[in-house]
């Protein structure tokens, strides 16, 4: 087939948003194998998930609409209950970040508005409560002493904290994944699992971005990156 036509497919799967390839992953998902596979959760923090968080605003009706919340409640809740391994991959910032150079757009925003932030590195003072923290119904599975929180990672993917390592210390060779935000940290999370091998199945309820444009850019990407894209009832029922 000439260069061309490759082209030409590659362009219209993008603009259908790839739902052949949505269609079938979706179908092919089959029980997981809880030795290898391992639940995720990016920033389920309040900055994003709580009314009076810095960055509600801009997600909530994504999260309205999807459900997001209580279905992220659902995914930790039903993982533990099978006796899957959770993970969750933080977004924290200390003073020292603050003087950050080469910063993009959207760091700038982030850093302005204090989002994720905590008074010290290797103290949590003052964390309980605050935008940094955890969303309060999450908190019995993650802080049960046997979720993995992995050290914060500080800009979109896991390349600055240790996930990738954790997993593959613990066996991992499946990682289903949600949180926050669609289009940027979980798709992020995405490509670097898939970069190191890793099977990535995408929950795409149990995400949410800032707008239906976001939220749909995150879903093309997932479709044409990830190994399945799924909902939660079909994950649950995967369990």
């Amino acid at each position: 087939m000439p260069r061309i036509t490759y082209l030409i497919a590659f362009v219209l799967l993008v603009m259908t948003g790839s739902n052949q390839v949505m269609a079938q992953d979706s179908n092919a998902l089959k029980k997981f194998d809880k030795a290898t596979t391992a639940l995720l959760i990016t920033d389920p923090q309040n900055d994003f998930l709580k009314p009076g968080g810095v960055a509600y605003e801009l997600v909530k009706e994504n999260l309205k609409e999807l459900n997001t919340v209580e279905n992220i409640g659902l995914l930790l809740k039903n993982a533990k209950a099978k006796g899957y391994q959770v993970f969750i991959s933080p977004h924290l910032y200390f003073p020292h970040d603050k003087h950050w150079h080469h910063r993009g757009a959207l760091q700038q925003t982030i850093s302005k508005i204090d989002m994720f932030k905590v008074k010290k590195p290797f103290s949590f003072e003052g964390l309980q409560g605050s935008g940094a923290d955890f969303l309060e119904q999450y908190k019995p599975y993650i802080l049960d002493g046997k979720t993995v929180i992995t050290s914060p990672h500080k800009v979109y993917g896991p390349d600055s904290n240790d996930l990738v390592l954790q997993l593959h210390k613990r066996g991992v060779q499946t990682v289903i994944l949600g949180g926050m935000a669609a289009n940027l940290c979980v798709d992020s999370h995405m490509r670097e699992l898939i970069e190191n091998g890793f099977q990535v199945v995408m929950v795409k309820d149990a995400v949410g971005a800032p707008g239906k444009e976001a939220y749909q850019a995150a879903l093309t990407n997932y479709n044409l990156i990830a190994n399945h894209v799924a909902t939660t009832k079909q994950i649950l029922a995967a369990f």
